[in-house]
């Protein structure tokens, strides 16, 4: 018999068309997550699973799904599975790193622009009917000639930066391993402590992975060192902000407004996560909020969803897979090549 693959979410025909070949396939052509409950069902005598941005993994859950060989996840960020279980389990984890980037980065800069030019404002009043022509209203700040603050400069830090490049901004970032100085010329990038970037941005961009050093970076405290009326953008997780302080810097007139497509009540891994997003950043019309969008291009997920496939028949057939983040010490029923 093949071997047992369980899909936690809709893919493309295509991504069918390549597991079939090789595995039996329970798939879930669903938009929306299956339930943990029902997920950890599927998989109790499944040999692979094909992860997505909602799912969870702990220890209680690789246990529970003693035959699982292979967890393939169709994503970048990895917070919400606990690599060390799966390492002492003998479950092979594998991510998809790279193609997410450049859309990422697209919507980041779709984001800044947005809400720096009050575009979904102008939306509700064209809409409205309200509108009449031309007025001196919702008068924004443009990106030209501003100075943009990346913290975090990873593959998607830098890639904003080269999209940056045609907006005549000042760059600034800060990052633990800087730039060796002739990337940093390349980008027009200049490396500062976070203080000064705080001070001089008039954008800044989030760009950091959720860790326990990062976990509420953005407080009252963070808050208080910025440059006032400047743009706050999250691309990264939402975990990073603390968003009560989110809305108070926002309500206070600090913080000039706050974009995100990610949310702390998305981190499944952080325990006393919130339900949703908070009420009154729901309220405030200094935000432009988008529903974890950055690699929602449609053929960007189409092979997102192909590595991962690709990455799991690779762990069954005992080859090591694209794209793994660990390596088990005894792969369960596998061997190490």
């Amino acid at each position: 018999m093949p071997p047992k693959v369980v899909l936690s979410s809709w893919v493309h025909p295509e991504v069918i068309a390549l597991l079939a070949s090789a595995v039996e396939i329970v798939p879930h052509q669903e938009r929306e997550a299956l339930p943990a409950d029902e997920l950890r069902r599927r998989c109790r005598d499944a040999q692979g699973l094909m992860a997505f941005m909602p799912d969870r993994v702990d220890e209680a859950f690789l246990r529970a799904c003693p035959e699982l060989k292979v967890i393939a996840c169709a994503l970048k960020g990895y917070d919400n599975f606990d690599t060390a279980a799966c390492e002492r389990q003998g479950v092979w984890l594998t991510i998809v790193p790279d193609r997410l980037t450049l859309p990422t980065a697209e919507l980041a800069i779709g984001l800044m622009i947005g809400l720096a030019r009050n575009i979904l404002p102008g939306d509700r009043l064209v809409r409205s009917g309200r509108f009449r022509g031309w007025r001196p209203v919702l008068y924004g700040r443009g990106l030209d000639g501003s100075t943009v603050g990346l913290i975090g400069l990873g593959a998607v830090g830098k890639a904003v930066a080269r999209r940056l490049a045609g907006f005549e901004t000042t760059l600034l970032y800060t990052d633990r391993v800087p730039l060796a100085s002739h990337e940093e010329e390349a980008l027009r990038l200049r490396c500062v402590s976070r203080d000064q970037l705080l001070r001089r941005s008039d954008f800044i961009l989030l760009g950091l992975p959720l860790t326990s050093e990062t976990l509420g970076l953005v407080d009252a405290g963070f808050l208080r060192g910025l440059k006032r009326g400047a743009f706050l953008i999250n691309i990264a997780r939402g975990s990073l902000v603390d968003e009560s302080a989110i809305a108070e810097a926002l309500e206070s007139g600090a913080l000039g407004g706050y974009a995100a497509d990610v949310f702390a009540f998305e981190d499944w891994a952080v325990e006393e996560r919130p339900a949703g997003v908070h009420a009154r950043l729901l309220a405030s019309d200094r935000t432009l909020f988008t529903p974890h969008l950055g690699s929602a291009v449609d053929d960007v997920r189409r092979d997102i969803a192909l590595e991962a496939a690709s990455s799991l028949i690779e762990a069954l057939q005992g080859r090591v897979p694209t794209g793994a983040v660990n390596r088990p010490s005894a792969a369960r029923g596998l061997g190490l090549p």
